[in-house]
C-alpha cells in the first residue's frame, strides 16, 4: 500500500478553536510555538540589504554564519569547536526529518530511530519518510529510561534523539548520561537543544559539553532569536558525522539563502535580545501557571522551554482543552499530538502577547 501521510497535527483542533473564538475579544492562540516578539533589528537590517543573494550560498554555511555559530557556543556553554565540526541547516525541523534517512544510507544495516516517547512529532516521522522504524523510548519523570531500550533495538539503532528542554514536557534530561550511553553502545546521539536558552531550573546545557565523538547537538535561531520564518539552524558535534552530512546536504541542495545567512550571524552576535526574551517568557509563564492552578488545573512552570504542560485528573487531553478553550478562550494543543504517553496532557505555547496571555489569565480567574 503507498505512504498516505496522516493530517498534518494542528490541523486537529478546528472543533477548539471554535469553541475558544465564542469569548469577546477573541482566540487566543498557544497552541504552536511560533513566535511573535520582536526579532533583533540588527538582523533584519542585514536580512534586507539582501547581501550575497545572486550566487549559490555555501551549503555548509559561510565562513561568518559558522563563525558566529562558534562563538556562540563558546559563550553560552564553554564548548570549542572547530570548522569542521558545525555546519548550517535550512531549519533544524528539515535537518530532524532528513537525518534518519542521510544516516540510513551510510548504515543500511541499521534501520530504527530512538526517540522520547513524548515528544515533537518531527523525530517519527523523520523515520516514517525514510521508511525506518521509529521506536519510542518510555520516560521516567520526564527523562529518558535509557534502561528499558530492548538489546534488539539498540542493535537497529541509528540514532538516538534528545530533547532538552523538552517539547512539550519541558524537563530537562542529564546529558551527560545521555552521551555516555550512546558511546557505550555505538548509537549516534542528537541532541535537539532549540530550548537551551530558556532553561530556567538550571544554567542552559549542551551535550557537546562531554565530548563530540558519537553525538550531535542541533540549534535553531528560530526560538532564540524570533526569527522562525527565515529558517535557519546550525548542527555540529561528531567530525566524521558532519563532514558526512555535509557533503550528502550539499547534492541534495541544502542551502540556506545567502542573505539569510548574513542575518543569522548578526544574530548569533547579539545576546541581549535573547535575555529580553528570557523575561518575557518567565512572565507569562508564570501568569498563567498561576490562574491555571487557581482553576484545579496542574500547570507547574517549566525547567525550560516556554510551554506549559498541564493536566487535571479525570480528563483526557482533548476534553480539558475543550474545557480551557470555553473557560479562557485559550486555544491550546491535546497532549496526543506529541505521542501516546502524552494523552492525559494539553501543551500550552505562551507566544502570545503579554497583554494577551493577561486576558486568558483573566478570563481563567472569573470564569
Amino acid at each position: 500500500m503507498s505512504f498516505v501521510p496522516p493530517p498534518y497535527p494542528y490541523e486537529r483542533l478546528g472543533e477548539l478553536k471554535f469553541l475558544a473564538e465564542q469569548h469577546e475579544g477573541g482566540v487566543i492562540d498557544c497552541s504552536i510555538g511560533t513566535p511573535i516578539d520582536p526579532p533583533p533589528a540588527l538582523a533584519l537590517e542585514v536580512l534586507a540589504r539582501g547581501e550575497d543573494a545572486r550566487g549559490y550560498p555555501p551549503s555548509a554555511g559561510s565562513p561568518a554564519y559558522r563563525q558566529a555559530a562558534a562563538d556562540w557556543l563558546r559563550r553560552s556553554f564553554g564548548v570549542v569547536v572547530n570548522e569542521n565540526e558545525l555546519a548550517a541547516c535550512m531549519g533544524t525541523k528539515e535537518f530532524v526529518a532528513s537525518l534518519a534517512g542521510y544516516l540510513h544510507l551510510r548504515s543500511p544495516e541499521r534501520d530504527t530511530v530512538l526517540y522520547p516517547a513524548i515528544s515533537y512529532p518531527t523525530y517519527a516521522m523523520g523515520a516514517t519518510l525514510a521508511g525506518l522504524r521509529a521506536v519510542a523510548v518510555p520516560l521516567v519523570n520526564g527523562v529518558l529510561s535509557l534502561e528499558s531500550i530492548e538489546l534488539s533495538d539498540i542493535r537497529r539503532a541509528l540514532v538516538l534523539w534528545s530533547n532538552s528542554p523538552s517539547n512539550p514536557t519541558g524537563f530537562l534530561d542529564d546529558l551527560s548520561r545521555v552521551a555516555a550511553w550512546g558511546r557505550e553502545r555505538g548509537v549516534l546521539v542528537a541532541s535537539d537543544e532549540c530550548y537551551s536558552e530558556f532553561t530556567w531550573a538550571s544554567t542552559p546545557a549542551s551535550i557537546l559539553q562531554h565530548g563530540r565523538d558519537g553525538v550531535l547537538a542541533v540549534h535553531s535561531i528560530s526560538k532564540r532569536s524570533n526569527l522562525a520564518g527565515i529558517r535557519a539552524g546550525f548542527y555540529a558535534g561528531d567530525e566524521d558525522i558532519v563532514a558526512y552530512l555535509r557533503l550528502v546536504r550539499q547534492h541534495a541542495g541544502c542551502m540556506v539563502p545567502g542573505p539569510v545567512q548574513a542575518a543569522v550571524a548578526a544574530a548569533y552576535g547579539d545576546d541581549e535580545h535573547v535575555r529580553i526574551q528570557r523575561d518575557r517568557y518567565l512572565g507569562r509563564l508564570e501568569t498563567l501557571s498561576k490562574a491555571l492552578n487557581a482553576t484545579g488545573i496542574a500547570a507547574p512552570v517549566p525547567e525550560g522551554s516556554f510551554y506549559l504542560w498541564c493536566k487535571r485528573e479525570g480528563l483526557n487531553g482533548w476534553e480539558l482543552a475543550a474545557e480551557i478553550a470555553e473557560l479562557s478562550g485559550l486555544l491550546v494543543s491535546p497532549g496526543d499530538l506529541y505521542g501516546d504517553a502524552g494523552r492525559e496532557f494539553v501543551r500550552i505555547a505562551v507566544v502570545q502577547p503579554d497583554e494577551r496571555i493577561a486576558l486568558g489569565a483573566e478570563r481563567l480567574l472569573n470564569r
